[in-house]
Protein backbone atom coordinates (compact mmCIF):
# COMPACT_ATOMS: atom_id res chain seq x y z
CA UNK A 1 0.00 0.00 0.00
CA UNK A 2 1.46 3.35 -0.91
CA UNK A 3 2.84 5.22 1.93
CA UNK A 4 0.49 8.09 1.98
CA UNK A 5 -2.73 5.87 1.68
CA UNK A 6 -1.57 3.85 4.54
CA UNK A 7 -0.65 7.45 6.74
CA UNK A 8 -4.35 8.51 6.17
CA UNK A 9 -5.99 4.62 7.09
CA UNK A 10 -3.90 5.11 10.49
CA UNK A 11 -4.10 8.70 10.87
CA UNK A 12 -7.65 9.79 9.10
CA UNK A 13 -10.06 7.12 10.56
CA UNK A 14 -12.65 9.87 12.25
CA UNK A 15 -13.96 12.93 10.21
CA UNK A 16 -11.87 15.16 13.15
CA UNK A 17 -8.77 13.72 12.32
CA UNK A 18 -9.12 13.57 8.23
CA UNK A 19 -10.13 17.38 8.55
CA UNK A 20 -6.96 18.41 10.60
CA UNK A 21 -4.81 16.98 8.10
CA UNK A 22 -6.75 18.52 5.02
CA UNK A 23 -6.47 21.98 6.90
CA UNK A 24 -2.07 21.06 6.67
CA UNK A 25 -2.43 20.16 3.21
CA UNK A 26 -4.69 22.76 1.78
CA UNK A 27 -1.73 25.90 2.91
CA UNK A 28 -1.29 27.55 -0.22
CA UNK A 29 2.12 28.22 0.96
CA UNK A 30 2.97 24.68 -0.18
CA UNK A 31 3.00 25.75 -3.66
CA UNK A 32 6.04 27.28 -3.36
CA UNK A 33 7.93 24.03 -3.08
CA UNK A 34 10.44 23.18 -5.58
CA UNK A 35 10.04 19.92 -7.57
CA UNK A 36 13.30 18.36 -6.19
CA UNK A 37 12.94 19.12 -2.57
CA UNK A 38 8.85 17.23 -3.27
CA UNK A 39 11.06 13.84 -5.04
CA UNK A 40 13.42 14.61 -1.66
CA UNK A 41 10.81 13.72 0.96
CA UNK A 42 8.66 11.74 -1.24
CA UNK A 43 12.09 9.75 -1.09
CA UNK A 44 12.47 9.78 2.47
CA UNK A 45 9.25 9.02 3.47
CA UNK A 46 9.37 5.54 1.33
CA UNK A 47 12.92 4.90 2.77
CA UNK A 48 12.27 5.84 6.39
CA UNK A 49 11.15 2.77 8.53
CA UNK A 50 9.79 4.70 11.53
CA UNK A 51 7.33 6.77 9.81
CA UNK A 52 3.82 6.42 11.99
CA UNK A 53 6.23 6.69 15.56
CA UNK A 54 7.57 9.99 14.68
CA UNK A 55 5.87 13.24 14.62
CA UNK A 56 4.40 13.82 11.19
CA UNK A 57 4.39 17.79 9.99
CA UNK A 58 2.59 17.70 6.44
CA UNK A 59 3.97 20.39 4.46
CA UNK A 60 3.45 18.74 1.13
CA UNK A 61 0.47 17.70 -1.30
CA UNK A 62 1.61 17.25 -4.43
CA UNK A 63 2.48 13.88 -5.42
CA UNK A 64 -0.38 11.48 -6.97
CA UNK A 65 -0.37 7.99 -5.21
CA UNK A 66 -1.30 6.36 -8.06
CA UNK A 67 1.34 7.17 -10.82
CA UNK A 68 3.60 8.29 -8.46
CA UNK A 69 4.07 11.18 -10.63
CA UNK A 70 4.35 15.66 -9.03
CA UNK A 71 0.53 17.07 -9.66
CA UNK A 72 0.83 20.26 -12.31
CA UNK A 73 1.27 23.49 -9.64
CA UNK A 74 -2.11 24.76 -10.39
CA UNK A 75 -4.01 21.44 -10.04
CA UNK A 76 -2.47 20.55 -6.75
CA UNK A 77 -5.03 20.26 -4.00
CA UNK A 78 -3.25 24.10 -2.10
CA UNK A 79 -4.15 25.53 -5.46
CA UNK A 80 -7.92 24.87 -5.52
CA UNK A 81 -9.13 27.63 -3.26
CA UNK A 82 -7.30 30.48 -4.65
CA UNK A 83 -8.11 29.70 -8.38
CA UNK A 84 -11.50 28.64 -7.52
CA UNK A 85 -13.04 31.80 -5.01
CA UNK A 86 -12.71 34.49 -8.29
CA UNK A 87 -14.49 32.36 -10.48
CA UNK A 88 -17.25 31.42 -8.12
CA UNK A 89 -17.17 34.93 -6.84
CA UNK A 90 -17.81 36.37 -10.74
CA UNK A 91 -19.93 33.83 -11.50
CA UNK A 92 -22.35 34.32 -8.59
CA UNK A 93 -22.64 38.08 -9.71
CA UNK A 94 -23.47 38.12 -13.71
CA UNK A 95 -27.00 39.18 -14.41
CA UNK A 96 -26.86 38.44 -18.11
CA UNK A 97 -27.45 34.88 -19.74
CA UNK A 98 -24.14 35.10 -22.06
CA UNK A 99 -21.74 36.29 -19.48
CA UNK A 100 -22.91 33.41 -16.84
CA UNK A 101 -22.53 31.35 -19.64
CA UNK A 102 -18.75 31.95 -20.31
CA UNK A 103 -17.80 32.64 -16.55
CA UNK A 104 -19.23 28.86 -15.41
CA UNK A 105 -17.81 27.47 -18.79
CA UNK A 106 -14.20 28.53 -17.05
CA UNK A 107 -14.98 27.59 -13.63
CA UNK A 108 -16.54 23.68 -14.92
CA UNK A 109 -13.33 23.49 -17.24
CA UNK A 110 -11.04 23.85 -14.12
CA UNK A 111 -12.58 21.75 -11.84
CA UNK A 112 -13.57 19.21 -14.38
CA UNK A 113 -9.18 19.11 -15.51
CA UNK A 114 -9.10 19.23 -11.33
CA UNK A 115 -10.35 15.86 -10.86
CA UNK A 116 -9.53 14.35 -14.19
CA UNK A 117 -5.50 14.93 -13.19
CA UNK A 118 -6.07 13.70 -9.61
CA UNK A 119 -8.88 11.33 -10.34
CA UNK A 120 -8.25 7.57 -9.41
CA UNK A 121 -5.39 5.64 -11.63
CA UNK A 122 -6.13 2.00 -11.59
CA UNK A 123 -8.54 1.56 -14.33
CA UNK A 124 -7.80 -0.97 -16.64
CA UNK A 125 -7.81 0.10 -20.04
CA UNK A 126 -5.81 1.11 -23.12
CA UNK A 127 -4.01 4.51 -21.81
CA UNK A 128 -4.26 6.06 -24.99
CA UNK A 129 -8.26 5.25 -25.21
CA UNK A 130 -9.10 6.13 -21.69
CA UNK A 131 -7.64 9.39 -22.09
CA UNK A 132 -9.43 10.37 -25.03
CA UNK A 133 -12.86 9.15 -23.42
CA UNK A 134 -12.33 11.33 -20.58
CA UNK A 135 -11.78 14.00 -22.47
CA UNK A 136 -14.47 13.55 -24.50
CA UNK A 137 -16.92 13.08 -21.57
CA UNK A 138 -15.11 16.10 -19.66
CA UNK A 139 -15.83 18.50 -22.93
CA UNK A 140 -19.40 17.38 -22.80
CA UNK A 141 -20.22 17.63 -19.23
CA UNK A 142 -18.45 21.35 -18.84
CA UNK A 143 -20.84 22.53 -22.05
CA UNK A 144 -24.10 21.09 -20.76
CA UNK A 145 -22.93 22.45 -17.03
CA UNK A 146 -22.79 25.86 -18.60
CA UNK A 147 -25.19 25.92 -20.22
CA UNK A 148 -27.91 24.62 -17.66
CA UNK A 149 -26.27 26.83 -15.20
CA UNK A 150 -27.14 30.05 -17.79
CA UNK A 151 -30.44 29.06 -18.71
CA UNK A 152 -32.39 30.29 -15.87
CA UNK A 153 -31.18 34.15 -17.21
CA UNK A 154 -31.73 33.18 -20.53
CA UNK A 155 -35.52 31.99 -19.81
CA UNK A 156 -36.17 34.91 -18.08
CA UNK A 157 -34.67 37.54 -20.09
CA UNK A 158 -36.65 35.71 -23.45
CA UNK A 159 -39.59 36.18 -21.71
CA UNK A 160 -39.01 39.60 -19.04
CA UNK A 161 -39.69 37.47 -16.29
CA UNK A 162 -38.96 40.77 -13.75
CA UNK A 163 -41.35 40.07 -10.52
CA UNK A 164 -39.59 40.14 -7.19
CA UNK A 165 -40.66 36.59 -6.48
CA UNK A 166 -38.93 35.52 -9.61
CA UNK A 167 -35.90 37.77 -9.28
CA UNK A 168 -35.85 36.02 -5.79
CA UNK A 169 -35.73 32.69 -7.20
CA UNK A 170 -33.86 32.75 -10.35
CA UNK A 171 -30.54 34.90 -8.67
CA UNK A 172 -30.56 33.73 -5.15
CA UNK A 173 -32.63 30.19 -4.48
CA UNK A 174 -31.94 28.39 -7.74
CA UNK A 175 -28.14 29.06 -8.98
CA UNK A 176 -26.78 26.88 -5.35
CA UNK A 177 -28.47 23.60 -5.90
CA UNK A 178 -27.94 24.17 -9.71
CA UNK A 179 -23.98 24.75 -8.74
CA UNK A 180 -24.05 21.39 -7.07
CA UNK A 181 -25.86 19.46 -9.15
CA UNK A 182 -23.56 19.95 -12.48
CA UNK A 183 -20.60 20.19 -10.52
CA UNK A 184 -21.48 16.27 -9.26
CA UNK A 185 -22.47 15.78 -12.66
CA UNK A 186 -19.42 16.83 -14.42
CA UNK A 187 -17.32 14.63 -11.72
CA UNK A 188 -19.80 11.26 -12.43
CA UNK A 189 -18.86 11.78 -16.16
CA UNK A 190 -15.32 12.38 -16.28
CA UNK A 191 -14.40 9.55 -13.89
CA UNK A 192 -17.25 7.39 -15.62
CA UNK A 193 -14.19 5.09 -17.09
CA UNK A 194 -14.43 3.75 -13.68
CA UNK A 195 -17.69 2.52 -13.78
CA UNK A 196 -17.00 0.63 -16.60
CA UNK A 197 -13.10 -0.37 -15.90
CA UNK A 198 -12.88 -0.39 -12.10
CA UNK A 199 -10.80 0.23 -9.74
CA UNK A 200 -7.92 -1.68 -7.68
CA UNK A 201 -8.99 -3.10 -4.30
CA UNK A 202 -6.93 -4.30 -1.47
CA UNK A 203 -7.49 -6.61 1.61
CA UNK A 204 -6.10 -5.78 5.41
CA UNK A 205 -2.66 -6.19 4.59
CA UNK A 206 -2.50 -3.67 1.37
CA UNK A 207 -2.57 -6.89 -1.45
CA UNK A 208 -4.56 -5.80 -4.40
CA UNK A 209 -6.82 -9.02 -5.25
CA UNK A 210 -8.62 -7.64 -8.13
CA UNK A 211 -10.30 -4.82 -9.95
CA UNK A 212 -13.83 -3.77 -8.76
CA UNK A 213 -15.90 -2.08 -10.76
CA UNK A 214 -18.47 -1.97 -7.75
CA UNK A 215 -15.58 0.17 -5.59
CA UNK A 216 -15.15 2.45 -8.21
CA UNK A 217 -18.88 3.22 -8.47
CA UNK A 218 -18.73 3.96 -4.62
CA UNK A 219 -15.89 5.60 -4.93
CA UNK A 220 -17.39 8.38 -7.55
CA UNK A 221 -20.53 8.75 -6.00
CA UNK A 222 -18.34 9.84 -2.83
CA UNK A 223 -16.38 12.17 -4.76
CA UNK A 224 -19.78 13.46 -6.43
CA UNK A 225 -21.20 14.17 -3.24
CA UNK A 226 -18.66 16.02 -1.96
CA UNK A 227 -18.11 18.10 -4.65
CA UNK A 228 -22.14 19.25 -4.40
CA UNK A 229 -21.79 20.05 -0.94
CA UNK A 230 -18.91 22.28 -1.06
CA UNK A 231 -19.97 24.48 -3.97
CA UNK A 232 -23.85 24.14 -3.14
CA UNK A 233 -23.02 25.52 0.50
CA UNK A 234 -20.63 27.47 -1.18
CA UNK A 235 -23.46 29.80 -3.19
CA UNK A 236 -26.05 29.61 -0.92
CA UNK A 237 -24.71 30.04 2.59
CA UNK A 238 -23.37 33.79 1.79
CA UNK A 239 -26.70 34.30 0.48
CA UNK A 240 -28.53 33.75 3.70
CA UNK A 241 -25.89 35.13 5.95
CA UNK A 242 -26.41 38.64 3.39
CA UNK A 243 -30.66 38.24 3.71
CA UNK A 244 -29.50 38.68 7.61
CA UNK A 245 -27.24 41.33 7.21
CA UNK A 246 -29.17 43.28 5.00
CA UNK A 247 -32.85 43.05 7.14
CA UNK A 248 -30.37 43.93 10.33
CA UNK A 249 -29.02 46.48 8.95
CA UNK A 250 -25.42 46.02 9.97
CA UNK A 251 -23.88 47.73 7.05
CA UNK A 252 -24.81 51.40 6.74
CA UNK A 253 -23.51 51.78 3.64
CA UNK A 254 -24.70 49.99 0.38
CA UNK A 255 -21.36 49.74 -1.84
CA UNK A 256 -19.50 48.16 1.37
CA UNK A 257 -22.18 45.44 0.83
CA UNK A 258 -20.43 44.04 -2.42
CA UNK A 259 -16.86 43.81 0.11
CA UNK A 260 -19.02 42.08 2.39
CA UNK A 261 -20.56 39.10 0.40
CA UNK A 262 -17.41 38.70 -1.15
CA UNK A 263 -15.94 38.01 2.64
CA UNK A 264 -18.09 35.66 3.36
CA UNK A 265 -17.86 34.12 -0.05
CA UNK A 266 -14.27 33.84 0.80
CA UNK A 267 -15.32 32.59 4.08
CA UNK A 268 -17.46 29.79 3.55
CA UNK A 269 -15.57 28.24 0.47
CA UNK A 270 -12.34 28.23 2.96
CA UNK A 271 -14.24 26.04 5.43
CA UNK A 272 -16.20 23.99 3.46
CA UNK A 273 -12.99 23.08 1.39
CA UNK A 274 -11.33 20.69 3.74
CA UNK A 275 -14.69 20.05 5.27
CA UNK A 276 -15.88 18.32 1.62
CA UNK A 277 -12.58 16.66 1.50
CA UNK A 278 -13.06 14.98 5.00
CA UNK A 279 -16.26 13.82 4.31
CA UNK A 280 -15.16 10.32 3.23
CA UNK A 281 -11.93 8.22 4.18
CA UNK A 282 -9.23 8.58 1.56
CA UNK A 283 -8.66 4.81 1.60
CA UNK A 284 -12.48 3.77 1.22
CA UNK A 285 -13.95 0.21 2.57
CA UNK A 286 -16.62 -2.25 1.23
CA UNK A 287 -18.34 -4.73 2.36
CA UNK A 288 -17.34 -8.26 1.01
CA UNK A 289 -20.89 -8.91 -0.10
CA UNK A 290 -20.96 -6.07 -2.45
CA UNK A 291 -17.81 -7.31 -4.74
CA UNK A 292 -17.63 -9.39 -7.79
CA UNK A 293 -18.01 -12.82 -7.47
CA UNK A 294 -14.27 -12.97 -9.14
CA UNK A 295 -13.38 -10.99 -6.40
CA UNK A 296 -14.45 -12.97 -3.49
CA UNK A 297 -12.85 -15.86 -4.24
CA UNK A 298 -9.85 -14.70 -4.29
CA UNK A 299 -9.51 -13.55 -0.59
CA UNK A 300 -10.34 -15.02 2.46
CA UNK A 301 -11.46 -11.25 4.09
CA UNK A 302 -14.99 -11.99 6.00
CA UNK A 303 -15.76 -8.43 6.13
CA UNK A 304 -14.62 -5.20 4.43
CA UNK A 305 -12.02 -4.73 1.55
CA UNK A 306 -10.37 -1.86 1.07
CA UNK A 307 -9.88 -0.05 -1.83
CA UNK A 308 -8.27 3.63 -2.95
CA UNK A 309 -11.08 6.36 -3.07
CA UNK A 310 -10.47 7.96 -6.49
CA UNK A 311 -10.58 11.45 -5.32
CA UNK A 312 -8.84 14.44 -6.27
CA UNK A 313 -9.20 16.06 -4.65
CA UNK A 314 -9.17 14.84 -1.94
CA UNK A 315 -6.55 12.76 -2.67
CA UNK A 316 -2.93 14.47 -1.61
CA UNK A 317 0.15 12.97 -1.25
CA UNK A 318 0.86 13.82 2.00
CA UNK A 319 4.90 14.09 2.39
CA UNK A 320 6.93 14.53 5.89
CA UNK A 321 9.28 16.52 7.14
CA UNK A 322 11.47 14.16 9.76
CA UNK A 323 13.71 15.12 12.27
CA UNK A 324 16.75 13.66 11.11
CA UNK A 325 16.22 15.06 7.46
CA UNK A 326 18.66 17.66 7.93
CA UNK A 327 20.91 14.73 8.56
CA UNK A 328 20.63 12.76 5.77
CA UNK A 329 20.82 15.95 3.20
CA UNK A 330 24.32 16.69 5.50
CA UNK A 331 25.04 13.05 3.69
CA UNK A 332 24.45 13.37 0.76
CA UNK A 333 26.71 16.37 -0.34
CA UNK A 334 29.12 14.96 1.45
CA UNK A 335 29.32 11.63 0.02
CA UNK A 336 28.66 12.75 -2.99
CA UNK A 337 31.02 15.97 -3.11
CA UNK A 338 30.35 16.94 -7.30
CA UNK A 339 30.54 19.87 -8.91
CA UNK A 340 26.68 18.55 -10.18
CA UNK A 341 24.16 17.72 -8.01
CA UNK A 342 24.57 14.21 -7.45
CA UNK A 343 21.62 11.75 -8.72
CA UNK A 344 20.69 8.41 -6.99
CA UNK A 345 19.77 5.15 -8.98
CA UNK A 346 19.20 3.60 -5.88
CA UNK A 347 18.72 4.29 -1.90
CA UNK A 348 17.47 2.61 0.49
CA UNK A 349 17.39 2.25 4.45
CA UNK A 350 18.67 -0.88 6.33
CA UNK A 351 18.46 -1.08 9.50
CA UNK A 352 18.84 1.60 13.06
CA UNK A 353 21.28 -0.40 15.65
CA UNK A 354 20.72 0.39 19.26
CA UNK A 355 23.28 2.93 19.37
CA UNK A 356 20.54 5.25 17.04
CA UNK A 357 23.57 5.15 14.62
CA UNK A 358 21.43 5.04 11.17
CA UNK A 359 23.02 2.85 8.22
CA UNK A 360 22.30 3.08 4.56
CA UNK A 361 23.22 2.42 1.01
CA UNK A 362 22.99 3.87 -1.86
CA UNK A 363 24.53 3.50 -5.52
CA UNK A 364 25.76 6.24 -7.38
CA UNK A 365 28.37 5.60 -10.84
CA UNK A 366 28.17 2.44 -10.79
CA UNK A 367 29.30 2.35 -7.21
CA UNK A 368 27.82 1.47 -3.50
CA UNK A 369 28.11 3.77 -0.66
CA UNK A 370 27.57 2.52 2.91
CA UNK A 371 26.99 5.64 5.09
CA UNK A 372 26.53 5.79 9.38
CA UNK A 373 25.28 8.60 10.69
CA UNK A 374 25.45 8.39 14.70
CA UNK A 375 23.60 11.28 16.48
CA UNK A 376 27.17 13.03 17.67
CA UNK A 377 28.81 12.88 14.61
CA UNK A 378 28.70 12.68 10.59
CA UNK A 379 31.01 9.92 8.85
CA UNK A 380 31.07 8.60 5.44
CA UNK A 381 32.71 4.86 4.47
Amino acid sequence: MDANLRYWRTEGQSFFQRFLLWADALDPLLLLKSSNEIKRTRLLIQIDGKTQNEPIQNNQSSVHPDTDKIIPILFRPPAFMPITLPLVIVSSVQRQAKHSFFWQFVFHTYTTAFTLINGNGTPKAEEYSLQQKQIFLGLGAISYSACVGALPLAFMDRYALKSPLMQLFVKKLLPAPLLGLTSAFTVAMVRSPEFDNGIEVMDRNGKVIGVSKKAGEKAVMETALSRAVLFGTTFFLPEVLMYFVQRARLVKNPRALGPVRMFMVMSVLAGMLPVSFSMFPQCGEIKRADLEPEILSSTEETEILNFYRSDVEPRPFILAKYKRMKQFVFIRKAALSQQQSPQFSCYRRITPNPQSISVGVFFYGGKMFTVRMPNSSKEVN
